[in-house]
């Protein structure tokens, strides 16, 4: 969809008799992309707050092969939206873009354009030729007319763009990177973060990182999410793909989806593209990316780092040439989840510093310095006081963990008590593993998962809800295991801990001295005491994922 009518207010041959606020100054904000217009609307707002002087509208360029989204973007964040060509009728007091690319029709207002990543560190394809050209830079035309203005986030970027483009010397502002700035300021935020993403304190996050286009990690090895859900036990990591708008954008969400349905019902969360994936990037452990720059930002706020890909479009003499030079590999053939291990427990704070301090200067400052540049584009005086650095809402997006999973268990006396270890993995993408005289493997289902074939092949099936009564909870032992002939177990929560029902009619009573819940581990200890040869019954140690629980057994008399 694109605006395709011209505004009548607050713009247009008659806006003043229709508009409430009238405005001293217009600033069109440009959007031509999801990425490009997401960082228009994380600045604008408080550059501009309060601040009756100034009308805002914007204008939808629809010429970019990524302009998906970008208007329903605009009409989701309440904008007065006009069409492009309406920009050649009205004399605004200054274009702002975080769009490099956009077509600006002549005349005497300049044009302020941000960078939508970090830097000027990629080749991209030009699309006004078959070339490829430097990401960032403005054309030609636009330069020299005098009229463009290029923010850069270090001094470097400045040097950089005036050999590459010399139209560009003395055409830039150093301004710094206020995404930048605004990670930083969350860093404390980090713990809220992670229990709106639903982690638990043993959880740990990856969160891959994957820029667009063939080079980039998704295009590389768009299953590798999947191989990694498959490889990590469930009860310790979560993952969380970061893929960047154009991908949204180019192949549409159903496609991505498509692509990555397996690992979804493993797990892996695909994080919006307009918003949230900042707040996941903080709450990350590890990180595995390529040469985009929310990788980049990863290094900043010093996440343990591997590199899945690295295209041959970064850019020689940049920081993320460097970052590619630098940071560790990941061995995309060999076995993952060592390599996931070594750099979390191998992880040096500050590692990468020396490449990240040359991609962000003067952190902190990125706001006050680009609202001073603004307003003296604007020939305003510049409102008192410094913008204050925001920091990141908590995100809106959860973690769902799977609801059918391949279950490794054994059991083992230790001190003359009996452990149970239990080690789980995803279904939907689960790599078997061959059982062992002491190694068990079972299928374990929720109620209602999406896959009926997994669940009628299950082992052990669990209740989707705590049962109000005994008498409910064996009644829906007994059905579930009477519509599932091939099941063993059956467990439902119950009064804090389980009712665990056996194919032989018995039930066990079970509870957790640390409040565990999850029925489908309190099904495990039964199930693996049983295939151990060992009674279900008296107290056990649970061992799973990064924590053991104490886990008391008793078998219900059986009514007469």
């Amino acid at each position: 969809m694109v605006a395709d009518q011209p505004l009548r207010v607050p713009i247009g041959p008659d806006a003043d008799r229709w508009r409430t606020f009238p405005h001293e100054r217009l600033l069109v904000a440009a959007a031509r992309t999801v990425t490009s217009t997401v960082r228009l609307l994380d600045v604008l707002p408080d550059l501009l707050r309060g601040d009756e002087r100034v009308g805002t509208v914007f204008a939808f360029d629809p010429s970019s092969a990524f302009n998906d989204g970008v208007y329903d973007l605009l009409r989701a964040a309440g904008c007065r939206i006009m069409p492009w060509e309406q920009l050649a009728a009205i004399s605004p007091d200054l274009v702002m873009s975080a769009s490099e690319n956009i077509d600006v029709p002549d005349g005497e207002y300049p044009v302020l354009v941000l960078p939508h990543g970090v830097g000027f560190h990629k080749s991209v394809p030009d699309s006004r030729s078959h070339r490829e050209r430097l990401s960032g830079v403005v054309s030609d035309a636009l330069l020299e007319s005098g009229r463009a203005w290029m923010t850069v986030s270090h001094p470097d970027q400045a040097d950089q763009l005036a050999r590459a483009h010399p139209k560009a010397a003395g055409r830039t502002l150093l301004v710094g990177d206020p995404c930048h700035d605004q990670l930083l300021a969350s860093l404390d935020r980090r713990d809220g973060y992670r229990r709106a993403l639903g982690l638990e304190p043993d959880h740990r996050l990856l969160v891959l990182s994957s820029t667009w286009r063939e080079t980039s990690l998704l295009g590389q090895d768009p299953g590798l999410p999947g191989r990694l859900l498959a490889e990590l036990p469930a009860d310790t990591w979560r993952v969380a793909a970061i893929a960047h708008p154009n991908v949204w954008s180019a192949h549409g969400a159903w496609q991505l989806r498509t692509l990555q349905d397996a690992a979804e019902a493993a797990g892996l969360l695909m994080v919006p593209p307009v918003r949230d994936w900042q707040a996941v990037l903080i709450a990350a452990d590890v990180v595995i990316g390529d040469h985009g720059s929310v990788t980049l930002y990863g290094a900043a706020v010093d996440r343990p780092l591997l590199l899945g890909a690295f295209g041959a479009d970064a850019v020689p003499g940049t920081p993320m040439t460097e970052l590619g030079r630098t940071a560790a590999r990941l061995d995309r053939r060999r076995p993952l989840r060592g390599q996931v291990d070594e750099a979390l427990a191998g992880h040096r704070p500050g590692r990468l510093a020396h490449i990240t301090d040359r991609a962000f200067a003067c952190p902190g400052t990125a706001l006050a310095a680009l609202r001073t540049h603004l307003y003296e584009l604007l020939r305003l005086p510049e409102p008192a006081g410094a913008p204050p650095v925001p920091t990141y809402p908590p995100p809106r997006v959860r973690l769902t963990p799977p609801t059918a999973l391949a279950t490794y268990s054994g059991a083992a006396e230790e001190g003359g008590r009996v452990v149970v270890d239990v080690e789980r993995f995803p279904a939907a993408v689960e790599c078997r593993r061959p059982e062992t005289p002491e190694r068990f493997r079972h299928l374990s289902c929720a109620e209602t998962p999406s896959d009926r074939g997994l669940r009628d092949s299950a082992s052990v099936l669990t209740a989707a809800a705590p049962a109000q009564t005994a008498v409910t909870a064996i009644r829906w032992i007994e059905d579930t295991l009477l519509a599932h002939p091939g099941s063993r177990v059956a467990a439902v929560p119950f009064a804090g801990g389980c009712l665990v029902g056996l194919r032989d009619g018995r039930v066990v009573e079970t509870a957790a001295t640390g409040g565990l819940t999850d029925p489908a581990l309190h099904a495990a200890v039964v199930y693996t005491l049983l295939r151990a040869g060992l009674p279900p019954a008296g107290p056990v140690s649970l061992r799973v994922g990064r924590r053991e629980e104490d886990v008391e057994l008793r078998v219900r008399p059986r009514p007469r």
